[in-house]
């Protein structure tokens, strides 16, 4: 998921109407045009004119780029590319691939933003053009399941300590107002120092407050389910920095303790980040292993001897189930707390010359990890700061398209029966979902796959309690090319995440509870390098990664679902330039072609830039780019490719197109990996080929054939051909200032020539007219 910088300006949200029908588009579109008119008037020069073209048929058209639409001109007309290489693609009408619907493989994500962010978004305008872009089925992403936050997905419930207004929360399965704007609430008893989502949060195993604690997730306690009696050891992780030298550490605990644990160091490669899956191995200190432990104020001479270590870990793996003082709720004994602990070299008195800093904030604490949190908080806990829009918002506001939304369910910081309620809730009001999503990147947050599995399970059984035929899956994987973590115990080690999380489920004899595998597909961290290698790797990387998933215990038959993707999880630019484009249709392509079952793009709703200071790059994964309220002042290249499938590629409808083979060939017939080539027939008969250039130096010139010699190529006769490339957009970076500088949809003509001119980095589409 991108990590944004989230917006804090203070506003009041209130609902927003539905989306506008057909009857009210043309008063939209005059809006809109409004819109992007006074924008331009304070524009400073040499900004160009925003391009209204691009979204012109927000009432509902199905033509983009058409000749007569403003602004689409004749620039990207039939021309002649100078060292342009000949390609053959050639269709094998006798081989079909598979069949899919658009309205069930095409889809894009709504997330939760900054204060005051959303009221800016669900604006009818915002919305319109959002739907636009022909994307119709709908992810919601949960943002705090990556924040280490609880979310109230509905303000009314109540607590476990009604009392106190804490403990934990489940939210009621009704509501009699419309529910529009929702929070997450900061875990008080969190260990780790960074999150996934915006960082404002800290550990409290180094906070410099003896009154604060660290607590593991109770769920993963085997007292506390029947089901699941297999141990599930829990770690805390310190990085101390720098590799230093360590002979002692001091543990305060709290209730409940570790009556057994291990203290251990890294001995292997050091690394400044433990995501790195590094080589090495964890080594317990000759006096680390520790029996019978009392709690308390724990001293422990690890070492006669210094050890060299950047990385010290805690694994606990026997608890004391005492519970704090006056606490009657059985979570509260399950699991383990520490209030603070220090690591260092020992002196004659037995105090630790301490290696950590410590502090109430991400910047003056040392780094801790840990491998859950306990989902207990309390009312004050609440975090204004972050919004996560209402069900009722985004099922009213048009974006779902009249279609089953794919809805998650937080595990790692929830309740079973908060989750079971929720769908209650959706059932009740009438709101169709066909997939539900268990948690939201386990892996990006250091869960080993036997804690998610229990906590599937578990979550499995109460959500199918209420719902039987609900389809549950996940994990949503934050990269499907995960790696065994180093901060894991060793146990298992080795295997990958999914070979061991289908192990737990054949084991329990619960596959069936698992209906699809989810992942994001963010795959180029460095944004800094030149695009033309990342783009030429785009459809191998895919690929293989699908390879893996199957060779690592996935069945193939399981639907697999692309969560969120986006060319970089990092500001670049290449997202908001043509690269971008051509990554999205090519993932878009490739994923379909693979047998995948949905992919929903992120960066459905209007943004502005963010900026990567590694290389003071620019970007975002975005459809629009918009002002800091939100306003549109351009789609982007991205809207303009995924218009062009959804409209041309593909038919918008919601019937099955069939999908076939096709091989791009240089004249010399070798494969020509830059080129790739998808054809679908589509419902109404026609055969319509997307075609993306990668090649940032070399145009090509593509000729059509089948298989068959006896049926006439797509290109015979008159036909249809859309085209974008440079001629139609370029982006002009201009730090936060950016804009695109042309900006015109793809071009189209109905021409009778056999052959397809395509630049350099460029994407079109053919679609034969008989």
């Amino acid at each position: 998921m991108r990590l944004h910088q989230a917006a804090s300006r203070a506003k009041v949200l209130p609902a927003r109407s539905a989306a506008p029908n057909c009857a009210v588009a043309g008063a939209l579109l005059l809006a809109l045009t409004a819109a992007f008119a006074g924008l331009r008037a304070q524009s400073p020069s040499p900004r160009p004119r925003a391009n209204v073209a691009g979204i012109s048929n927000i009432a509902g058209a199905s033509v983009i780029g058409n000749s007569n639409v403003a602004g689409a001109g004749v620039t990207g007309a039939s021309v002649i590319i100078t060292g342009a290489s000949v390609t053959v693609v050639t269709i094998d009408s006798a081989h079909e691939l598979r069949t899919f619907s658009p309205a069930g493989a095409l889809g894009a994500g709504v997330d939760g933003h900054g204060k005051g962010t959303l009221r800016d978004i669900y604006t009818p305008t915002n919305v319109a053009a959002m739907r636009s872009a022909g994307l119709r089925r709908l992810t919601y992403r949960l943002r705090t399941e990556l924040g280490v936050e609880a979310w109230h997905w509905n303000p009314r419930g109540h607590w476990s300590d009604s009392v106190h207004a804490r403990g934990y929360w489940i939210s009621d399965s009704a509501s009699p107002s419309p529910i529009v704007l929702t929070h997450g609430y900061r875990l008080p008893r969190r260990g780790n120092t960074i999150d996934q989502a915006d960082n404002t949060g800290y550990s409290r195993l180094d906070d410099g407050d003896t009154s604060t604690f660290w607590k593991s997730n109770p769920y993963l306690d085997p007292s506390l389910d029947r089901e699941d009696p297999s141990p599930h050891p829990q770690w805390v992780l310190a990085d101390l920095g720098s590799v230093s030298k360590v002979s002692a550490i001091r543990i305060a605990w709290a209730n409940p303790f570790a009556t057994d644990f291990r203290v251990q160091y890294w001995k292997g490669e050091v690394v400044d980040d433990i995501d790195e899956s590094p080589d090495g191995r964890w080594v317990t200190f000759p006096r680390g292993d520790v029996h019978g432990s009392a709690g308390g104020d724990q001293r422990i001479a690890l070492a006669d001897a210094p050890i060299a270590t950047r990385f010290v870990r805690i694994v606990l793996t026997a608890s004391s189930h005492t519970a704090p003082q006056g606490a009657s709720d059985p979570r509260d004994s399950a699991g383990y707390a520490i209030r603070e602990f220090w690591i260092g070299r020992g002196g004659a008195t037995g105090a630790v010359a301490d290696l950590l800093r410590h502090g109430a904030s991400r910047t003056t604490q040392s780094l801790t990890y840990a491998s859950s949190t306990d989902p207990w908080h309390r009312a004050t806990d609440i975090d204004l700061d972050l919004e996560q829009a209402g069900f009722d918002r985004v099922a009213r506001s048009g974006l779902t398209n009249g279609l089953p939304m794919m809805v998650p369910v937080p595990v790692l910081f929830s309740t079973p029966e908060d989750g079971a309620n929720e769908l209650r809730f959706l059932t009740s009001r009438g709101y169709a979902y066909d997939r539900v999503e268990l948690g939201e990147e386990p892996d990006g947050q250091f869960v080993t796959p036997e804690d998610y599995a229990s906590l599937y399970l578990r979550w499995a059984r109460a959500l199918h309690d209420v719902a039987p035929r609900a389809m549950l899956g996940g994990p949503s994987f934050q990269s499907p090319e995960s790696q065994v973590m180093m901060a894991w115990p060793e146990d298992s080690a080795g295997a990958p995440w999914m070979t061991r999380f289908l192990t737990v489920l054949r084991a329990r004899g619960r596959v069936a509870d698992f209906g699809f595998l989810s992942f994001e597909w963010y795959p180029f961290d460095d944004v800094c390098v030149p695009t033309a290698p990342q783009l030429a790797s785009a459809p191998s990387r895919l690929a293989d990664a699908m390879r893996h998933l199957e060779a690592e215990g996935v069945p193939s038959a399981l639907p697999k679902v692309i969560a969120e993707y986006g060319y970089s999880a990092f500001a670049s630019r290449a997202e908001v330039d043509i690269e971008g484009a051509l990554f999205d249709a090519e993932l878009l392509g490739r994923f379909l072609s693979l047998g995948g079952a949905t992919a929903f793009l992120y960066g459905y709703e209007p943004t502005y830039l963010d900026r990567d200071p590694r290389c003071d790059a620019w970007g975002n994964n975005a459809l629009f780019l918009a002002t800091s309220h939100r306003d549109i002042r351009h789609p982007l290249a991205s809207y303009h490719a995924i218009r062009l499938l959804t409209h041309e590629w593909l038919a918008p409808i919601a019937e099955a197109h069939s999908m076939y083979a096709a091989t791009a060939s240089t004249a010399a017939g070798a494969t020509d990996s830059l080129l790739s080539a998808f054809a679908v027939k589509r419902p109404d008969g026609k055969w319509a080929v997307l075609l993306v250039n990668r090649d940032a130096a070399r145009g090509r010139s593509v000729r059509l054939r089948f298989a068959s010699d006896s049926i006439s190529g797509p290109t015979t006769g008159l036909h249809d051909e859309w085209v974008f490339s440079r001629a139609q957009y370029r982006w002009r970076a201009n730090g936060a200032e950016g804009y695109p500088n042309p900006a015109r949809p793809p071009h189209h003509r109905r021409t009778r020539d056999e052959t397809v001119v395509l630049p350099p980095y460029s994407l079109a589409v053919v679609r034969a007219s008989h």
